[in-house]
């Protein structure tokens, strides 16, 4: 930075916090690969632990707590109320990031989600499961500190590239995870599973003390969640993303609870439920470390807006397509293409949640935007739950594939037309690269 040099809310630097402002700018530069490399093998195992065990929810309730009816509402009841209290808590762990630092509450959420899910192993009757399911919500927050730390610890042109190589982590975990989990659950049995989550997230939590976080001064004033809540609002792109952000992520955990049960009904045994649906639930996994970052780097040279956009065309044409599979390999391979597109839309949404932020009120924005994903995450299994058991599993497909075709069609009509310009609202204008510039979310 050069005397001159203006922050985002038009104050110059000059002297002393000219220096601060070169430090911290060098500091950024020295370390942003060493901390994505270290974010992403921790992300990589924090999302593994979870979904080592998550999705075998199902089965634990039938097979060990003793659920025969209802069982749809019950798994979708016991994802959905962790994401719910982890929803409610967001805000207020960011705020705590934004005061003390990211790499803090990457630790505390770390440990805490280790204790959580050893805790799932002393478990003996649903009410228990849904207690061990609270203190795991009241423990989130890796995520988005991981999440903050990337888009505030990268060089603006890098910061696409960075979040799509991060998203890889947790696609990544989400590959091995219900793959380890099948076979930890054939061989050690499903409580088994649990003590390995445990493990490997305390694991995680020990690996994220290696990130070096440069930290600007900050003024000693800190804004309530509240407050934050009035800030994000008055900024349209901001809530576009959110609101985008609560219905893609509803859209994805809507299967959350059903995939299990599903995989059986189109030919899985009984017996070997676990591996299947964990073969399953890897599909999308693969195909999103697969195109992660490669996405990434499209979102980087034609905008995070289009290539959200063919994501979200993607996830809705191959949600629809599975409605009409009823064989287990072509279900799985339709999971693999579907993962494929979708592997495009948290990335794009990170992105332009980050870079419609102001510096300074970052890693609260990216903890709104998981406030917002949390509650899709809440309503998603809740929904599904309700509805798979009411309607059918393969109508819930069609209900999603329509969700992100009219999220599609809404997104590319807000963004066709900024005031006082004209722009070419056609879906192949929208897609067409637009070379070095990029519009803005509200363009």
């Amino acid at each position: 930075m050069k005397p001159g040099t203006w922050t985002s809310d038009n104050v110059p630097l000059t002297g002393l916090r000219l220096k601060r402002a070169n430090d911290w700018g060098n500091g950024l530069v020295a370390c942003w690969k060493r901390n994505l490399y270290i974010l992403w093998l921790g992300l990589f195992l924090n999302h593994m632990a979870f979904t080592l065990s998550v999705p075998f929810y199902p089965l634990f309730l039938r097979d060990f707590l003793g659920i025969r009816s209802g069982l749809e509402a019950w798994s979708g009841i016991s994802i959905s109320i962790s994401f719910l209290i982890s929803g409610l808590c967001a805000p207020f762990w960011g705020s705590l990031a934004d005061k003390h630092g990211s790499k803090l509450m990457l630790v505390r959420s770390g440990v805490g989600l280790g204790l959580a899910h050893l805790a799932n192993y002393f478990v003996h009757d649903p009410f228990m499961f849904i207690a061990a399911r609270i203190f795991q919500g009241l423990m989130a927050g890796f995520s988005p500190a991981a999440v903050a730390l990337v888009g505030t610890h990268t060089p603006e042109k890098h910061v696409g590239y960075a979040l799509g190589v991060i998203s890889t982590s947790t696609a990544a975990g989400g590959i091995l995870g219900p793959l380890a989990g099948g076979v930890l659950a054939s061989w050690l049995g499903l409580r088994g599973c649990f003590i390995a989550s445990g493990v490997i997230m305390l694991l995680s939590a020990a690996i994220v003390l290696g990130v070096k976080e440069v930290r600007e001064s900050r003024s000693p004033t800190r804004p309530s969640v509240l407050q934050d809540l009035k800030h994000a609002a008055a900024n349209p792109r901001l809530m576009r993303a959110y609101g985008l952000m609560l219905l893609v992520s509803t859209s994805v955990m809507i299967l959350e609870p059903l995939l299990t049960i599903y995989v059986i009904q189109i030919g899985g045994t009984a017996t070997n439920a676990a591996l299947s649906s964990g073969i399953v639930f890897s599909a999308v996994g693969f195909a999103t470390v697969l195109m992660g970052s490669v996405w990434g780097r499209i979102g980087g040279r034609i905008g995070y807006e289009r290539t959200l956009l063919i994501g979200l065309l993607g996830g809705g044409i191959g949600n629809l397509l599975q409605l009409a599979v009823h064989h287990l390999a072509a279900f799985g391979l339709l999971r693999f293409g579907y993962g494929l597109f979708f592997a495009a839309v948290y990335p794009a949404i990170n992105a332009l949640v980050i870079q419609n932020a102001d510096n300074g009120f970052r890693a609260r924005a990216v903890s709104l935007s998981q406030s917002a994903n949390q509650f899709g995450i809440v309503a998603g299994p809740l929904l599904g739950g309700i509805l798979g058991g009411w309607i059918g599993i393969p109508f819930v497909f069609l209900l999603t594939g329509l969700a992100l075709l009219g999220a599609a069609w809404g997104f590319n009509s807000m963004n066709s037309i900024r005031p006082g310009m004209r722009v070419p609202g056609s879906w192949a204008a929208r897609l067409r690269p637009k070379g070095a510039r990029h519009r803005r979310l509200d363009e």
